[in-house]
């Protein structure tokens, strides 16, 4: 796949690409509703003898357009999300800088700049998707904004077996409640979130219980505090373990301003600090809570280990 970065104005020429039939979105999550979308651009690029592309944009848009004022958290930061894209099978993936200017732009000027101008042949976008200054542009005025040079298609709503929209705000919103056992239903995978290993308080190794601290990439949606049975990805493997997120109030009395994340990795004893660490989450087991004493903590974490073992060895299939 080809990773294209496009900052407004572009200077890029339609002879400067082959012809494309492309997906249109932010695709944050690139959850199944966004999957169908990418998929329905590789089926009529198939079909048709083009070449798939993608099309998203960075940073998100509420950041440029004042909407929050709060640091934004991404279900995959835009790493994250090439990957992903990448191992679909993508050709090209276009990266639009999302600046004041380029929010400016008329939808016409938009779709002739940035669709037409980029060699598109044909369009593929959910039913919700809009473009242009104030979203004024969206699947009902594209015909019209096309001025007859690519055609295009539109990729109803995917619904959960509640009749909910899958939604990368419905996403967001249960990975923020803990709920990291639904994600398989709604990504097609686990949450998967990256960091890198720190040195900690080394007190999980003086209690039989040695951790990895994981100083998260703060561009992902961190779960809450709470016990989780994760999978955990460093030198090239996969491990599996117990997570702990929180303050370890058995052991500190005031909070501090960010929840450490510590892994205990099962039968595994290796020195792997300053390494990369993805964590894929798979199941919450319970809330952080604080011990009277040591021993009721090792007892508890004891139970937490079985228990993601259990779990581990219920679903390795």
């Amino acid at each position: 796949m080809e990773l294209i970065k496009l900052n407004h104005p572009h200077e890029y020429k339609l002879e400067d690409f082959p012809a494309m039939a492309m997906a249109l979105g932010y695709f944050d999550g690139v959850h199944l509703g966004h999957q169908q979308v990418i998929n329905e651009a590789k089926r009529v690029a198939e079909a048709r003898g083009l070449k798939s592309a993608v099309m998203t944009f960075d940073p998100h848009p509420s950041v440029v357009l004042g909407k929050s004022v709060q640091h934004i958290e991404y279900i995959t930061p835009l790493e994250e999300k090439a990957r992903i894209i990448n191992a679909m099978g993508v050709d090209y993936l276009f990266v639009v800088c999302f600046s004041t200017e380029f929010s400016g732009l008329l939808p016409q000027e938009f779709v002739d700049q940035y669709i037409i101008g980029l060699n598109v042949h044909h369009v593929v976008a959910g039913f919700d998707y809009s473009y242009g200054k104030m979203g004024k542009g969206n699947m009902e005025t594209i015909q019209f904004h096309s001025r007859s040079k690519f055609d295009f298609s539109i990729v109803s709503k995917l619904s959960t077996s509640q009749e909910e929209k899958v939604s990368s705000t419905m996403i967001r919103g249960l990975l923020r409640d803990g709920k990291v056992g639904e994600m398989p239903e709604l990504l097609g995978r686990y949450y998967i979130t990256k960091g890198s290993v720190v040195n900690g308080e080394r007190r999980g190794r003086t209690i039989g219980f040695p951790t990895a601290n994981v100083l998260m990439d703060d561009q992902y949606i961190l779960p809450p505090t709470g016990v989780y049975a994760v999978k955990i990805h460093v030198e090239g493997t996969w491990h599996e373990g117990v997570c702990n997120v929180g303050y370890k109030p058995t052991f500190h009395k005031e909070t501090k301003d960010k929840p450490s994340v510590e892994v205990h990795i099962f039968d595994f004893n290796k020195d792997i600090y300053g390494e990369t660490a993805k964590i894929e989450w798979h199941l919450r087991l319970r809330s952080e809570k604080k011990f009277e004493g040591i021993q009721q903590l090792v007892a508890q974490i004891e139970k937490d280990k079985q228990e993601a073992i259990l779990y581990f060895e219920k679903n390795r299939a």
